[in-house]
C-alpha cells in the first residue's frame, strides 16, 4: 500500500507482561501508525502481536480515528473491548505515539528530538 506524502509513521513502545508471548519473541511491544499529519487521522495501524486476528482488531479500533481528537474515547474502546493480556501494553504504546504526534506536529523533526 503506498501513502500520500503528508502521512507521517509513528511507532509507540511499551513493554507487555514478562509471560507475554510477545515478549518472549520481541521483547518489546510495539504499535505502528501511519497518520495523516496535519489532520492526525489514523489511516493504518500494525502492531507487534502474533495472531492475525489481533493486528485486525487493533487495526479496527484506531484506523479511521484522529491522533488528535478521539485519544480517550479510543482508550475507552481499548478497555471495553480488548482483553487480552496486552490491554495496558497497547494503551501505553498508543499514549508514546500520540506524544510522538504531538512533537512532531509541533515542530520536531528528528527522532533524536524526541524524548
Amino acid at each position: 500500500m503506498m501513502y500520500p506524502k503528508n502521512t507521517i509513521y509513528i511507532i509507540g513502545n511499551s513493554k507487555s507482561q514478562q509471560n507475554n508471548p510477545i515478549t518472549q519473541i520481541y521483547n518489546i511491544f510495539f504499535i505502528g501508525f501511519v497518520v495523516e499529519k496535519n489532520s492526525g487521522i489514523i489511516l493504518d495501524a500494525d502492531a507487534s502481536f502474533i495472531l492475525q486476528s489481533s493486528i485486525n482488531f487493533i487495526k479496527s479500533l484506531f484506523v479511521g480515528r484522529s491522533m488528535e481528537e478521539d485519544i480517550n474515547q479510543i482508550i475507552e474502546e481499548i478497555e471495553a473491548r480488548y482483553f487480552g493480556s496486552s490491554q495496558k501494553a497497547i494503551i501505553v504504546a498508543f499514549k508514546d505515539a500520540h506524544k510522538k504526534y504531538l512533537q512532531i506536529k509541533n515542530g520536531k523533526k528528528n527522532i533524536e528530538e524526541i524524548p
